[in-house]
Order: structure tokens, then C-alpha cells, then sequence
């Protein structure tokens, strides 16, 4: 997925859609340890960047979300 579109998504698409990345990612791993090559090999690696970047965009909101709530408790100390 390309991150414009991971961006869009609010924040439960986005852990629904990295919990079944993981899981997807598992049975390919598990397919591997068995010796059994997976369909499609470049598809591990897509995977793992599109769970990367899920992770970075949520940690990104959670810190802008941070920020507000920071910028809020000043206002309100002043």
C-alpha cells in the first residue's frame, strides 16, 4: 500500500490492517521453516515495509496528538 493511502485511514483500519499483515506474514514465515518456498518471495518484503510504515504513521499521529494536548495544558496553566 502506498503511504497516501495508509495516511487516510483512520486509527482502527489501521491496526486491523497491520494485525493481518502480521498474521500473513507468519504463515509465509511459518511456510518457510517447513522448507516449502512461498509464492511470492517479494512479497515478504512488501509486507514488512507496508507494517513499517503503518507503525511510523501511527506513532506520528500519536505524537501530533501529544503536541496538542501539551500546546492545550499551557493555554490552560496561563
Amino acid at each position: 500500500m502506498k503511504t497516501k493511502e495508509l495516511r487516510a485511514i483512520n486509527e482502527l483500519d489501521l491496526e486491523n490492517k497491520s494485525i493481518e499483515l502480521k498474521k500473513e506474514l507468519m504463515k509465509v514465515y511459518s511456510q518457510i521453516a517447513i522448507g516449502t518456498v512461498p509464492k511470492s518471495p517479494s512479497k515478504v518484503r512488501e509486507m514488512k515495509k507496508t507494517i513499517a510504515k503503518i507503525l511510523t504513521i501511527k506513532n506520528e499521529k500519536a505524537s501530533k496528538l501529544d503536541l496538542k494536548q501539551k500546546k492545550e495544558e499551557t493555554k490552560r496553566n496561563e
